[in-house]
């Protein structure tokens, strides 16, 4: 179930096994977030995202061992491990001895934050939006398609935020902040990037290959901040007003783009999930594992899998990485019932 990176590799892990693999996408193409939402270059390959998830998909697609459904869903499920049977919202069944639910995360929908300004001023935008424009190669206001001399970057929209009820973080948002500063420099050298932000968190090898370099290379600044609201100003342009926390004083910087990093909700689709499936959500709405250490792709029901950000928010990479364990997990729980039923 789903066919973004996570999928996909599900997928094509159960074909390379020697086996025959249904794939069920609810959009009419494959692909999942990154070719949906338009990503501009990924972290951390730096390589276009139609281009490199692309060639997933084409891999599934050209695969004969790999049956896709698009534009539909399953709608009822029933039988036991090594027995499924799946009703597709088109009326066909499906028999599967496991299933996968590789069904990723929503966006944080950001007139959750009415006081930074989305939904009220054109000129502020999610990151989704800003790696749209950069992927189609131009850097300008929505406003009025002027160059901007200034864009701000605000990290943690709709993660680690109490008040609105998402206490997680969404780990990836850092990185891709730094990724997506030094990628509107290239394409506008003369534009000043700032990133504000409670901290950073770009884990692991990520830290020199975007957090250093972006500031090094890219002149990204970073200001340590508690942003209050975004509000306009006289000329046009967008005031962001909150505390620079390290000097402890009141800051009023003017904008042209304020950009919101924006986190990963829980599928908004889980509670029919959930349902459907007959398995439980941990407490904030993702899909609960069935334990960390010698089930890492189970959920609460037998022959039902998961993986990537439908657990909880995930990097791309390791989504994929996730998708084949939780395949090559099936095919091993299936391979051991034929013994033991032999």
């Amino acid at each position: 179930m789903g066919a973004g990176p996570a999928g996909l590799s599900a997928a094509a892990t159960v074909s390379a096994a020697g086996y025959k693999a249904v794939l069920v996408e609810k959009e009419d193409i494959l692909g999942g977030a990154p070719i949906l939402s338009g990503y501009a270059k990924l972290v951390p390959s730096g390589e276009w995202a139609k281009d490199a998830i692309g060639r997933m998909v084409s891999r599934v697609e050209e695969d004969a061992a790999v049956t896709v459904h698009k534009g539909a869903k399953v709608t009822q499920f029933e039988g036991e491990p090594g027995s499924f049977t799946a009703t597709l919202s088109n009326g066909e069944k499906v028999s599967t001895g496991a299933v996968v639910l590789a069904t990723g995360f929503t966006h944080f929908d950001s007139i959750n934050k009415p006081e930074w300004g989305f939904g009220t001023f054109e000129d502020v935008l999610t990151t989704t939006q800003m790696e749209q424009m950069v992927s189609a190669g131009k850097i300008s206001c929505p406003s009025d398609g002027r160059v901007p001399e200034r864009v701000a970057i605000l990290l943690c929209v709709g993660s680690r935020d109490r008040q609105i009820g998402r206490e997680w973080c969404s780990k990836i948002c850092c990185t891709v902040s730094a990724n997506l500063a030094m990628e509107i420099k290239e394409l506008s050298p003369q534009t000043d990037v700032f990133i504000y932000y409670m901290d950073i968190r770009t884990f692991g090898l990520y830290e020199d290959k975007f957090y250093w370099k972006s500031q090094e290379e890219f002149k990204t600044k970073y200001v340590k901040a508690r942003i209050a609201e975004v509000t306009a100003s006289g000329d046009g342009r967008l005031l962001v007003k909150g505390e620079d926390t390290l000097v402890k004083r009141p800051i009023i910087i003017p904008f042209d783009i304020v950009v919101h990093a924006i986190g990963m909700d829980p599928n908004e689709e889980n509670p029919e999930l959930s349902s459907v499936f007959g398995i439980a959500l941990e407490k904030h709405g993702f899909i609960e594992r069935a334990e960390h250490y010698t089930n890492t792709c189970g959920t609460t029901r037998r022959g039902i899998y998961a993986a990537g950000a439908a657990y909880g928010p995930e990097t791309i990479d390791d989504s994929i990485s996730q998708g084949a364990a939780a395949a090559s997990r099936a095919v091993a729980d299936l391979n051991a019932l034929v013994q033991k039923a032999g």
